[in-house]
């Protein structure tokens, strides 16, 4: 592999902590042992070694989006600290090809003094970016923050929630090559999340490298191509995601007289090259969805709450066809946008077509916050089952019918048309978070994860006795 295609080479890293049980035991070590020396003895070392990183290596593609995940203390949010530059390794090289975004202490950098216009020129700055290009950034860096007129503010007056979404505006849009995140996706609400979910997806699109470090193993199988397993300051493997999320799983479940033997079985692990997430495929709906029977009689009704509006839509190039009009509904007609599970509804947009159109297709997607794709449908599946032909200046309304299988939470839902054009065949329109809904809490819900799956339970008492 050449060295032009590696963004991040980590080689032999290690760092050591010096621990000191006192502030007096501090102070004897800046003296005692130089006295000590002078008078023939042997120093007395006054401090603990605590070695966050041993001898950690591995190299990250350009490109490439690499998770790391392991326990508390494992060494992941030294190890980006050392990769950013805001730590000296104790021993061992970081080397690094492309302009480095860091979304770690969001914030911690900023001067309380400053107002929010003046820290983001000052952090922008730290980032690399001129004066003339956070001039030309400024107003995106603002409507992204959405902290309205506390930009002219000092940063001393803002909330915490304010400070991070600042720090994080910034950082995300100084076209990093190198993005670091370190659990930074909590900010905000739901549709910040989202928003800020959406922007990554977008860079990683672009070509950036993003190295992410998260406790949640299923963030990491959905956003990762390849995963890295520190434990205790040391890597313990690298591979698919899939599979190092669960030899991570096996190690912090394991009982403490069996972690040892685990650690040295992980080591052992080769690795299986990595994979990239597997995206839930669409499909064509072929029968109306009934009545789930699991529904609860005593749940509220679903209902249209006219203030959830999705924040992160991104429209691809049109084609000479435009969506819009997007809109959730009952079964009897009903605009809805707070859905109860069990139910079926119909998500239904209309296409305008300003040139002629063919072999048209229509799609959607159902996307949680963080972008996973669940599931959606389309039109015809294939070319041939498509419409021949759609005349300019016609417009053509679109439906799709579901059955709201989800656990209580956000979701998205893209929408798009494809046909050919200039002989391929691509998205005529394509808009992404085009609508947005909320499946209602459920009292006594006994399914757990992102889809209702039907699971029941049964328990049965065995009589064990001979």
């Amino acid at each position: 592999m050449s060295s032009n295609d590696i963004a991040i080479s980590v080689s032999n890293l290690s760092k050591c902590y010096q621990i000191y049980d006192t502030p007096r035991d501090r102070l004897k070590q800046f003296v005692a042992p130089r006295l000590q020396s002078l008078a023939g003895q042997s120093p007395r070392q006054y401090f603990r070694e605590f070695w966050a990183l041993k001898d950690v290596s591995f190299e990250v593609r350009k490109g490439e989006t690499v998770g790391i995940i392991g326990r508390n203390g494992s060494g992941k949010s030294t190890l980006l600290q050392i990769i950013c530059g805001t730590l000296h390794p104790t021993s061992g090289s970081i080397q690094t090809n492309g302009r480095i975004a860091a979304l770690l202490e969001l914030g911690s950098g900023f001067n309380p003094e400053f107002t929010g216009r003046e820290n983001v020129y000052m952090n922008a700055a730290v980032l690399g970016l001129s004066t003339e290009e956070i001039d030309a950034r400024f107003d995106d860096i603002a409507a992204f923050a959405e902290i309205g007129d506390f930009i002219e503010q000092p940063v001393k007056t803002y909330s915490s929630g304010m400070v991070v979404r600042l720090a994080f505006a910034v950082a995300i849009n100084v076209d990093p090559e190198i993005l670091i995140v370190d659990e930074a996706l909590s900010v905000g609400d739901e549709l910040f999340q989202r928003k800020c979910f959406s922007r990554i997806e977008a860079i990683k699109q672009n070509g950036a490298t993003i190295l992410f470090v998260s406790h949640s193993g299923s963030t990491v199988v959905e956003l990762c191509g390849h995963a890295v397993l520190l434990d205790s300051g040391e890597k313990l493997a690298m591979g698919a995601p899939k599979s190092i999320v669960g030899k991570y799983q096996k190690l912090i479940y394991a009982p403490q007289d069996k972690r040892s033997l685990i650690r040295e079985e992980i080591r052992t692990y080769e690795g299986d090259g990595g994979q990239s997430p597997v995206a839930a495929h669409a499909h064509q709906a072929t029968s109306q969805p009934a009545e789930n029977k699991r529904t609860t009689e005593n749940e509220p009704e679903e209902f249209f709450d006219p203030n959830l509006k999705p924040q992160s839509t991104l429209e691809y190039e049109s084609h000479g066809a435009f969506i819009g009009s997007p809109e959730i509904l009952t079964l009897s007609g009903e605009k809805v946008n707070c859905l109860k599970r069990g139910k079926g509804y119909r998500y239904a947009y209309k296409v305008r077509f300003d040139q002629g159109a063919t072999n048209v297709r229509f799609g959607m997607m159902i996307k949680t916050i963080s972008g996973l794709e669940l599931g959606g449908g389309v039109s015809a599946p294939s070319i041939s089952q498509a419409i021949s032909y759609q005349a300019a200046g016609t417009s053509i309304s679109v439906e799709f019918r579901f059955i709201c299988n989800l656990n209580p939470g956000l979701y998205f839902l893209n929408a798009g048309v494809t046909g050919s054009h200039r002989g391929e065949e691509t998205f005529l329109h394509r808009v992404l978070d085009l609508c947005m809904f909320r499946v209602m809490p459920i009292s006594d819900n006994t399914t757990t994860g992102i889809i209702d799956f039907g699971c029941v339970a049964e328990i049965e008492l065995e009589n064990n006795s001979l």
